[in-house]
């Protein structure tokens, strides 16, 4: 259990989080001490209940405390058709749920970043699904109709008291969005044979322009929704800076203008792999930002690497699902209510966050559909992992 109570025990304030307009790349505000907790709704429907020191308290205050002061949430084009069919009804990560978690951020005074998987699924490195809504599409349709989701999103999210500060315009999309029209296929290896092989069997068809052209799209939605939002783009291989060069330089040749990208950093092939992409990435592209969209081990050294980069271009890194994924900065019943913390090599194993769809690249034996509450119930406590987020807030300041 954490043995002091975060930003109070540290003699500091509450985060007070403004962000101003991009001048050269560096950010325009605090550094962004950040967590995605989009399985919050679904946890505490299934009864889960979040602890420090002894005392309970809503999850979302219990991180303020400790030092975040930004969140970002994902959002799916209609969760009932896809991710939440279990549960339709409640339409987890749907517009309604989305917008009563985003209020509660807000009024907690934290940043919101809102990721668009434009799917009614997970869209990630090996599953970018068009919407059944959308089931037809040509390109141009499909561009419209990104252009209408961003949009109608961030104005309704406005509406229900949970204005956006920054969107993501598609997750982890190093190999597109909406496939096919949007699908494209880098010349350079991945070096992951999981996320290699299955991108071979497709192959790109609307290619870089196809996937430019959605991309403009989305940040046209959501710059006439709200004209001060910042725009991330989202490349899963942060580890990767020959990848990463060629998709950055593919997308602004092809005039999508957008302010930070931001990069999945679970895993290295070598040590060093990440703070060479920053470093090359802020030399090439001075006039962009950078930040850690995901993360969850090497908490404190990720975050370092992204807040010393000169000119502070390194915007601040998210911890994806830190209650209950990886290595969690909560417990359940004494032990890390994730799998613990999970090795930075690939050479040490290839984790499931590196590979999304699997870890194996023989064809994985189905699996029965699951059953019961989506969420998982449970006393979250928290854990001294969490020290570190307070430790970080006082020495960014």
């Amino acid at each position: 259990m954490l043995a002091a109570s975060g930003l109070a025990a540290l003699g500091m304030a509450l985060p007070q989080v403004a962000f101003g307009g991009t001048k050269n790349g560096a950010r325009p505000g605090p550094y962004l001490i950040g967590a995605d907790i989009s399985w919050i709704p679904e946890d505490e429907a299934a009864g889960a209940r979040y602890f420090i020191d002894g005392v309970q308290k809503d999850p979302i205050l219990l991180l303020r405390d400790a030092g975040f002061n930004a969140i970002r949430l994902r959002i799916f084009v209609d969760p009932a058709k896809g991710y939440a069919k279990r549960e339709p009804d409640k339409a987890w990560a749907g517009l309604a749920q989305t917008i009563k978690l985003g209020r509660r951020i807000r009024e907690a005074g934290l940043y919101l970043v809102l990721s668009f998987h434009y799917s009614d699924t997970w869209a990630d490195p090996e599953h970018q699904g068009v919407p059944a809504a959308w089931a037809g599409y040509d390109l141009p349709q499909l561009a419209k109709a990104v252009e209408a989701h961003t949009h109608d999103t961030l104005v309704a999210m406005r509406a229900g008291g949970a204005p956006v500060d920054m969107a993501v315009i598609g997750n982890e999309t190093t190999f597109g969005m909406l496939w096919p029209h949007g699908r494209v296929k880098l010349s350079t290896s991945t070096g992951n044979p999981v996320t290699d092989a299955n991108h071979a069997k497709v192959g790109a068809v609307g290619g870089f322009d196809g996937f430019a052209q959605l991309l403009r799209a989305g940040i046209a939605g959501a710059r006439r929704a709200e004209p001060d939002v910042k725009i991330q783009l989202h490349n899963h291989l942060g580890r990767h800076w020959p990848i990463v060069r060629e998709w950055t330089d593919a997308l602004i040749a092809r005039k999508v203008d957008f302010d930070v990208i931001g990069f999945s950093c679970y895993q290295q092939r070598a040590q060093g792999d990440w703070a060479t992409s920053f470093s090359e990435f802020v030399k090439r592209y001075p006039d962009k930002g950078l930040l850690v969209a995901e993360y969850s081990s090497r908490k404190r050294y990720i975050n370092d690497l992204v807040h010393a980069l000169p000119g502070k271009h390194g915007w601040g890194a998210f911890i994806w699902e830190p209650t209950r994924h990886q290595e969690a900065i909560f417990d359940q019943d004494g032990h890390n209510a994730g799998e613990g913390a999970k090795p930075d090599l690939i050479a040490q194993g290839l984790n499931s966050a590196e590979a999304p769809g699997g870890l194996v690249s023989a064809q994985a034996a189905p699996k029965p559909e699951p059953t019961g509450p989506m969420g998982k119930g449970g006393d979250y406590v928290a854990n001294d992992l969490l020290k570190l987020y307070g430790e970080m807030a006082k020495a960014y300041r």
